[in-house]
């Protein structure tokens, strides 16, 4: 596994803007509460795959700011050889994820891009109270969606996220 100074490393050496590194920093601070929140509670979390994914989870954002950020991102990801675990999460961490069928209507390669594993929900839901570097809420971010006309199925997605991981 990759450290956390060179997890930001690579965001720089990639071409990440100085507000997309800092907005990862945010996500990652967050996702490793949550992590931590959700470990000490019983569940098992590998609290230093969040740590990393979180930081490397906007990665796509160095070469695209569209919905398509996620798949570049990944594709960067893997391209560098980076864990295949922190690929999927960087893949699944738009929203409340993105099904099979959206993926399509959004002119994505077929794929399902719903977060599975607790790791990936993690940082999908954090990634989801952030904006920029301020923390939201749940509220929030739903408002947000449904102003950028987002499906009700990924709106939904997104409350089952906030369910599952909490407000932490």
């Amino acid at each position: 596994m990759i450290s956390y100074d060179n997890a930001v490393k690579i965001l720089s050496d990639c071409g990440c803007a100085q507000n997309v590194i800092e907005h990862c920093l945010a996500v990652s601070s967050l996702s490793i509460r949550a992590a931590h929140e959700l470990f000490e509670s019983g569940k098992n979390v590998d609290v230093g795959l969040v740590e990393i994914a979180s930081v490397l989870h906007d990665l796509g954002r160095a070469r695209t700011h569209a919905v398509d950020h996620a798949i570049v991102g990944a594709k960067m990801a893997e391209e560098l050889g980076i864990d295949a675990r922190i690929v999927r999460i960087i893949k699944c961490h738009i929203g409340g994820g993105i099904s099979r069928i959206e993926a399509k209507e959004l002119g994505l390669p077929d794929d399902n891009y719903i977060p599975l594993t607790i790791e990936e929900k993690i940082v999908a839901h954090c990634d989801n109270l952030m904006r920029g570097t301020k923390r939201i809420s749940v509220d929030e971010c739903i408002l947000r969606m449904q102003s950028q006309c987002m499906s009700k199925e990924n709106i939904d997605r997104v409350r089952a996220l906030a369910d599952e991981i909490g407000v932490f």
